[in-house]
């Protein structure tokens, strides 16, 4: 079985990836990570070099590449749902799990990341919650087609992965 996290960036799919794959034995690929270890470049130079676009077309090639793996628990990029097939392609080929959190938090938790985000550079404030309520309206309509839909404001890895059990079990 693979896990595919999903949400707007900064809702903690990549803290809450490491500890849920402990807590169901998996392994873990963060698809963001591995997309700057094989290109030796991070998302946000490659965003500013050659575009979203072309990132998005690689990023669907390694989405595509973890049917090989089983027992994965993968945290996709905030916009990983959004483009071509991706969102139908997870459904079909694992659980989803959408970490929902509100642009306030979001907002609050991306003004203090170290982490540069293309998608939102040199945004603060109020400037910031309201350019992550438009962009977040854009992106829920794929985030809310997940198997489970997660408060991610103190999420509990232990509870999600009781939640994913339980769904697993009612899968035919």
């Amino acid at each position: 079985m693979r896990i595919f996290l999903v949400g707007y960036m900064g809702c903690g799919k990549t803290t809450l990836g490491k500890s849920l794959s402990d807590q169901l034995g998996y392994n873990y690929a963060d698809l963001d990570t591995n997309f700057e270890e094989r290109y030796k470049i991070s998302v946000a130079d490659f965003f500013s070099r050659y575009g979203e676009p072309l990132f998005r077309q690689i990023e669907q090639k390694l989405l595509h590449g973890y049917l090989a793996y089983d027992d994965l628990v993968i945290s996709t990029g905030g916009g990983t749902a959004c483009y071509f097939d991706n969102m139908e392609f997870m459904l079909q080929h694992g659980i989803t799990v959408y970490l929902l959190m509100n642009p306030e938090q979001l907002a609050a938790r991306l003004s203090v990341s170290g982490r540069k985000r293309p998608l939102l550079q040199l945004k603060q404030g109020e400037e910031l919650v309201n350019h992550i309520s438009g962009h977040l309206a854009q992106r829920e309509v794929f985030y809310r087609k997940s198997h489970i839909i997660y408060d991610g404001t103190n999420p509990s890895a232990g509870d999600l992965a009781e939640m994913i059990r339980n769904h697993a079990l009612l899968i035919p």
